[in-house]
């Protein structure tokens, strides 16, 4: 269960970042990106023993352990261009990732030569495969060693990034950092066990169980790092879009008085689908609180005109401003059926502090007093006031 849900969030990235290349299809640090990605799943159902055995029946002995190891560099030299990209110019870049390129046909044509001179020893994993025949020993040390370089190279690229790197994304670089280098230390390790076994030495069970355990570790860790800012970058925005949705919702009693007072500062939406879209939260909470505004801005002369108690309104609280609100709405403003004619306009639902959400809070404020002072409620205090 957890591989499979390994490879459909696996499967997810892939669709994602192919989305993106084709969008920015000239960036090559994110065509790396995918083809590690690409080359990582195609590599993934060869781990299984149905796969394998598969394709070991169709093309021969040997060939699923070629061609899974083959995909497993070309994750490795994928990941190793994303710095090169990443690194130096377009032209430099491409220049150094030729060169690694060239290195990795070579260490290929090496395995495929090997492969084919002794297809039969392949057969197995690596714990059960006969060492002692020198095409195994062969193609695991030279397969390990290139990984070993591989990883190393990240390494030292991804330590590098995260000492420049601000926080939370040098946490991630870190991770994904030590990540890796576990990674290269466990081949590294596995290439000291092909050598004992290869001159007839054993290894006990209990160091093959530590360094696959180490595998699993450092590779977990180095995918957690990898998403570790774009997980914390998500969740940041899943908090705003939750808290402008929620904003919004609340800014409605005072929304739908202006708007129905001046239809004119209602902004079209951009879409039919627009109201019904998750995306579109934003551009609806700006759209609104800047709808808001204006009909405050509109509706403040005739606010100021009908306030008869001497109030200041810059500086009243949100209950005292909601009753003048539906008092001014109802005896003056345009759209009502009163003739008070406006004098000067007046700040009205100022913030207190400064903060780029202040403003908003004093409009959320007026909403909630406006949703306490139904037009029902107004119209009893006021008959209260005259006995």
């Amino acid at each position: 269960m957890v591989f499979v849900v390994f490879f459909i969030a696996l499967a997810a990235a892939i669709v994602w970042k192919i989305r993106q290349v084709v969008r920015d299809p000239r960036n090559a640090p994110l065509r790396s990106v995918t083809l590690c990605l690409v080359c990582a799943a195609a590599s993934y159902p060869l781990a299984l023993p149905g796969g394998s055995s598969g394709v070991d029946a169709v093309a021969g002995h040997g060939s699923a352990k070629l061609v899974q190891n083959v995909l497993l560099l070309a994750t490795l030299y994928f990941l190793m261009c994303f710095y090169l990209y990443s690194a130096a110019d377009e032209q430099t870049g491409r220049r150094r990732a030729r060169r690694e390129g060239a290195a990795l046909l070579l260490v290929i044509a090496a395995l495929v030569a090997i492969v084919a001179t002794g297809h039969d020893v392949l057969a197995g994993s690596f714990y059960t495969a006969d060492m002692t025949a020198p095409q195994a020993a062969g193609f695991y040390l030279l397969a390990g060693a290139y990984m070993m370089y591989a990883l190393a190279a990240a390494f030292w690229w991804t330590r590098r990034y995260a000492r420049l790197s601000p926080r939370p994304h040098s946490t991630g670089l870190w991770m994904a950092a030590v990540g890796l280098f576990a990674m290269a230390c466990a081949c590294a390790i596995r290439a000291v066990f092909v050598i004992v076994r290869s001159v007839g030495g054993t290894i006990p069970a209990s160091l093959n169980l530590a360094v696959a355990l180490l595998l699993m570790i450092s590779i977990t860790l180095f995918v957690v790092g990898v998403s570790y800012a774009l997980a914390r970058a998500r969740i940041t925005a899943l908090r705003i879009w939750h808290r402008h949705l929620r904003v919004h919702n609340r800014l409605r009693p005072l929304w739908e008085l202006l708007a129905k007072a001046y239809p004119d500062n209602v902004l079209q939406p951009t879409g039919p689908w627009e109201r019904w879209s998750l995306r579109s939260v934003h551009r609806r909470y700006h759209r609104r609180v800047v709808e808001c505004r204006d009909g405050l801005v509109q509706v403040s002369p005739y606010l100021s005109a009908n306030d008869t108690r001497g109030t200041v309104l810059d500086s009243a609280p949100p209950e005292v401003l909601a009753r003048s609100l539906r008092h001014a709405l109802a005896a003056g403003a345009p759209g009502a059926s009163g003739t008070v004619e406006p004098v000067a306009a007046v700040p009205l639902a100022l913030p207190s502090r400064q903060g780029p959400d202040a403003d908003v809070e004093q409009l959320v404020a007026l909403a909630d007093a406006l949703r306490g002072t139904t037009p029902r409620t107004e119209s009893a205090v006021t008959a209260a006031n005259h006995r």
